[in-house]
């Protein structure tokens, strides 16, 4: 919100903002505000301060709310304007916070131009570790990859869209206040929630039939999984807009890439509808990041608390920064998340050492474990099993493993920490450990020579010249 001070307040990148949202020049708000074109500009200048009674002439003849012109984006700018200035690349030039402040107060058009180039900049060094990465594998297809292309849209931002969870927010208590989502859909939009046969959904989990108005689920869904295809079609009939917006900051290279960004996002919103952002983030902390105990608490499943705890970087209210990963037992990855740029998030999940890969062997049990890089990099990992489908007999259950990992140094403040503890050395992956001794390596590392066996047969599969 603004303060109005003694001599008038200084509002000149909103003032702009709402002239050209008006659609008006200059000269004709000057004309409509009964002061000269001149004066105009320099309010939007910040050179001159607007009145009370200039605010108030303002309200009047445009019809509008004074609120209209509070900025509440302030601090949030300012939270990723500093967490920006503190990335390797500027580490030689010093800019203070207060330094930062000043650049958004008075500047601010160029702060966001600054936001919107470091974030392209971000994606585009994705984009070139993973045209490298094909390159070193020999043999990659270095064609265009939409599901590629979809992780670093999310990872440049850090897997967190607080301009979306700030409406998913709102639009929670107004959910709240309605009775629930279908409550909600009944009263807003007049679309009626059904439940209907599987079969009759025709492989379809969730539909809009807008001739009929409703929105149909298949019944074998359990009731996270309900809710969150509600809310994800709510996202649809009532953000689309603002989510294609969000889309359209992204460079994809096909529209294959764009369609899966936009699905992703309304799965983002949906979950920030189930949890929203500030109880969310309250409940992790004081439960101490205790999955199944959050899961329980917002009516959602393992699965998609742990998804929504990678989210959780809001500048000014992160929290612990995860990377998170779905697997099936082939090891096939299915989801891959990241809000903290861990050195496996792009490429990294193969490695048989990792307990990720073992807890189908115990389902639903939560298995923690401490994970040593080559390079010497700590982590703390807990996994589990998770289930989807099925919900009635004869129909198939699909069963795949998720784990989140965090850097070493915050694994106290979860509940699952426990010592004394054994680090269990892992590798990215095969193609990319260099540790010479595994005995569970699918294949030879980049750049090492493989020794001949004539003579004396390691006991890894493959011995290695130095």
């Amino acid at each position: 919100m603004f303060v109005m001070e003694k001599h008038g307040v200084y509002l000149g990148p909103r003032l702009r903002r709402l002239r050209r949202d008006l659609g008006l020049t200059q000269a004709m708000m000057a004309s409509d505000l009964d002061v000269s074109p001149s004066y105009v500009a320099l309010m939007e200048g910040n050179q001159r301060p607007m009145t009370a009674e200039l605010l108030l002439r303002l309200a009047r003849t445009y019809k509008i709310d004074m609120s209209a012109l509070a900025d509440d984006s302030t601090p949030e700018l300012l939270g990723r304007l500093q967490a920006t200035i503190k990335d390797p690349i500027f580490t030689d030039i010093e800019i203070s916070p207060l330094e930062a402040a000043d650049v958004l107060s008075s500047f601010p058009g160029f702060a966001q131009a600054m936001l919107r180039l470091y974030t392209a900049y971000k994606e585009e060094q994705f984009a070139l570790a993973d045209q490298r990465q094909v390159a070193v594998d020999r043999g990659g297809d270095e064609g265009a990859d939409p599901v590629a292309d979809v992780r670093r849209f999310l990872a440049a931002r850090r897997n967190c869209f607080p301009g979306l969870d700030a409406a998913a927010e709102k639009l929670a208590t107004a959910v709240n206040d309605a009775g629930g989502l279908q409550a909600y859909f009944m009263q807003r939009h007049a679309l009626r929630v059904r439940r209907i046969p599987a079969e009759i959904m025709s492989g379809s989990v969730r539909r809009l039939d807008r001739h009929r108005r409703e929105v149909l689920l298949d019944d074998c869904l359990d009731t996270a999984s309900q809710n969150f295809q509600v809310a994800q079609q709510l996202a649809y009939v009532e953000f689309d807009d603002e989510i294609g917006k969000v889309v359209q900051e992204g460079s994809f290279s096909t529209e294959s890439a764009r369609r899966l960004a936009h699905r992703a996002l309304a799965g983002y919103f949906a979950a920030a509808v189930v949890m929203p952002y500030k109880p969310f983030a309250k409940a992790v902390e004081a439960r101490h990041y205790d999955v199944e105990a959050i899961a329980r608490q917002f009516g959602t499943s393992f699965e998609q608390a742990a998804h929504r705890l990678t989210t959780l970087q809001k500048p000014g209210q992160e929290r612990i920064p995860f990377f998170f990963i779905r697997v099936d037992a082939a090891g096939n990855v299915s989801k891959r998340l990241d809000s903290a740029n861990f050195p496996f998030a792009r490429h990294g999940g193969g490695c048989p050492l990792w307990t990720l890969h073992q807890v189908f062997s115990t389902p639903r049990t939560v298995v923690t474990q401490w994970l040593e890089l080559p390079d010497g990099q700590q982590f703390f990992s807990i996994a589990r099993t998770v289930s989807s489908r099925g919900g009635t007999f004869g129909v198939p259950r699909v069963d795949r493993a998720v784990a989140l990992v965090c850097e070493a140094r915050y694994a106290e403040r979860l509940v699952y920490y426990r010592q004394p503890f054994t680090l269990t050395p892992i590798g990215i992956t095969c193609r990319l450990c260099q540790r010479d001794n595994c005995r569970y390596r699918s294949e030879p590392p980049i750049g090492r020579q493989i020794l001949p066996d004539h003579y004396r047969r390691t006991d890894a599969p493959f011995g290695f010249s130095d």
